[in-house]
């Protein structure tokens, strides 16, 4: 079986999914970066495929950029500019060619968290 990576974000200020957030994928390889894939969060706060599917795994470094800014704005909870969080970069390794990565976010405007999940 081959890996995949997914993401999904959830807005824990209001309680729920942050539906309509972009998120950009970089494979990173010393100082170049690479664009991978490009989407944006459904009602259910996850991208409607993986953001890098079993087709086009590999394993290396990456790295996610959530624009968490304009999320913010969009949804009425973006305050004085410049506002606290704007771009929220990500980087992570995966090593595992056969595994699911999975990395979340947890967002409110002041704060964010992140794990590897299931």
């Amino acid at each position: 079986m081959a890996g995949y990576l997914t993401t999904h974000v959830l807005d824990t200020a209001r309680g729920c999914p942050a539906d309509g957030l972009k998120i950009t994928l970089f494979a990173l390889n010393g100082d170049d970066r690479e664009v991978l894939a490009e989407m944006v969060t459904n009602a259910d706060g996850r991208t409607d495929s993986p953001i890098l599917p079993a087709e086009r795994f590999r394993t290396g470094q990456f790295e996610l950029v959530f624009a968490a800014g304009d999320y913010l704005r969009a949804s009425g909870q973006g305050a004085e500019e410049p506002l606290f969080l704007d771009d929220i970069p990500i980087r992570f390794g995966m090593n595992d060619a056969g595994a699911h990565y999975h990395v979340p976010l947890l967002l409110s405007p002041y704060g964010y968290s992140t794990y590897r999940g299931s």
